[in-house]
């Protein structure tokens, strides 16, 4: 089985297909939150040092930093906010950008074994990230996409993805350190986005032995009660043989589902964590009932 191995300076985390699911919170990210990035633009990050507190607080074992503002110096900004979120946490980081120059600025500064979200399948990217990323000993997401877009058709986004892992061995990046993301579009405007992605997890998985990732909250886009879908998309996505997902740690409901499939998939030894989360204490919430259920009443009817 896979595993891909990412690091801070003194913590590591494992995805991979045997383990629990790795939730990479996404909310320091300027990109549709306009006064996060004014603040950043302008030198204040005190809503990042609150959003990387929290979001690990709330369950999260990795984060994803991304500095993408306009008219801003990506590369400065990102490499500052990556050592900052260093000093207030000790969880791994996915250094997020499409500009080279701003990974490349990330990973200087960050310490550790870092995830590098991402690659395309588009010649000129793959040229110049995969050096990066060899170069630092990183992992990688692999974005199914290319040239073309992205494509409707699960068959072209899994064609995609093998390129990318094929290329990176030419670079000696196994597909351990391979993590790709097959792009989940929005069920509101395709009925099938659900579906196919599921299908293109357990293809990944099976065929080209790789962990995925995706942006969870991509499904719902556009639709009410979005946190409602996400948390019921990465319970079904995890059964399919999903292993980690950018989403929102700090809806409970989020953080519910996937501890919850941890559970039913045998990733919780004893349902250790679910059972440390949800214990209620000694002196709560059960009416001083103690040791099963009422005479004449069936299981789940209490």
């Amino acid at each position: 089985m896979t595993d891909t191995v990412v690091s801070s300076a003194t913590k590591e985390v494992v995805i991979g297909f045997d383990r629990p699911f790795v939730i990479i919170g996404e909310r320091i990210n300027p990109t549709g939150r306009r006064l996060l990035a004014a603040e950043m633009r302008a030198g204040d990050f005190s809503r990042v040092e609150a959003d990387a507190v929290a979001q690990v607080a709330a369950g999260a074992h990795m984060l994803d930093v991304n500095a993408g503002i306009p008219l801003a110096d990506e590369p400065a900004i990102l490499a500052s906010t990556i050592k900052l979120v260093q000093s207030l946490v000790d969880v791994p980081l996915a250094i997020d950008s499409s500009v080279v120059e701003a990974l490349a600025a990330g990973l200087a500064a960050y310490e550790g074994k870092a995830l590098v979200n991402s690659v395309t399948g588009e010649e000129e990217q793959m040229e110049r990230v995969l050096p990066l990323v060899a170069k630092h000993g990183a992992a990688v997401v692999a974005i199914s996409n290319d040239e073309t877009g992205i494509s409707e058709d699960p068959d072209v986004r899994f064609a995609v993805a093998k390129k990318i892992v094929e290329r990176a061995a030419d670079y000696g990046i196994t597909k351990a350190d391979i993590v790709v993301d097959p792009l989940v579009m929005p069920v509101g405007a395709m009925g099938s986005a659900g579906r196919q992605v599921m299908a293109l997890v357990r293809r990944l998985r099976e065929e080209l032995g790789v962990n995925t990732t995706c942006g969870a909250s991509n499904v719902s886009f556009g639709l009410p009660n979005r946190h409602g879908i996400n948390a019921a998309f990465l319970t079904m996505a995890i059964a399919s043989g999903l292993t980690s997902a950018i989403t929102n740690p700090l809806e409970p409901d989020i953080v519910a589902a996937v501890m919850a499939a941890d559970v039913i998939s045998g990733h919780d030894p004893n349902c250790g964590r679910w059972i440390s989360k949800h214990r209620q204490s000694p002196s709560g919430g059960d009416g001083g009932r103690r040791g099963g259920r009422r005479r004449g009443s069936a299981p789940g009817q209490q």
